[in-house]
């Protein structure tokens, strides 16, 4: 079947993407549809178009905007001025798209995911890299009723609403979020080390 036949997507990346990119224009494309990428460098977006005059004139064009970006308000004033919707493919604050293949990875793995420990962990990186990916994925594992265990050094918190959010998500799925700062201990027991 081709559920998307007659829909177009637009790609808005102003951070690239390799499996981002390849995911969505190919699953748009199997669907019947049509994906358009737009680039930094290659839209008016890169020439000082607004980000509103943007999303206005996407609309008119496509059925569904996706959009990954470096700011989470960038993303908001797209998804507040579009007619259509607006998908977050990443901002620094958030990565729901990679959150939600990594749970699927570890249903596909665990079959169930109720009860079940995962302890996100710290690694050491030549760059400063974004939150984005670990709330995500705590979040939705909170959801998820997973008793998740955040292992990071001191200086390296997540958000605290999101922490907050994860916390009330998880008491109401069964599971739990507990933080400590010793990767080893962190690890002991986890049915998935992410």
């Amino acid at each position: 079947p081709k559920p998307f036949a007659g829909k177009a997507l637009a790609m808005i990346f102003e951070k690239p993407s390799t499996r981002t990119r390849v995911s969505f224009e190919l699953g748009m494309k199997k669907l019947g549809g049509d994906a358009v990428v737009l680039e930094r460098e290659s839209s008016q977006l890169g020439r000082g178009e607004t980000v509103a005059d943007t999303a206005r004139v996407l609309s008119r064009y496509v059925d569904c905007i996706m959009v990954r970006t470096t700011k989470e308000s960038k993303l908001m004033e797209l998804a507040d001025n579009a007619s259509v919707p607006v998908i977050n493919l990443e901002t620094c604050f958030e990565h729901p798209c990679q959150a939600v293949a990594d749970v699927f990875t570890m249903r596909e793995r665990l079959l169930s995911l109720k009860g079940r420990r995962l302890t996100l962990a710290w690694s050491v990186h030549p760059e400063p890299r974004p939150l984005g990916p670990t709330h995500s994925v705590l979040t939705l594992a909170a959801m998820m009723g997973m008793n998740v265990t955040l292992a990071h050094p001191l200086g390296f918190e997540v958000d605290d609403s999101v922490l907050a959010n994860s916390k009330k998500l998880a008491d109401e799925a069964g599971g739990s979020v507990q933080i400590v700062n010793d990767l080893q201990a962190g690890a002991r027991g986890a049915d998935v080390l992410y």
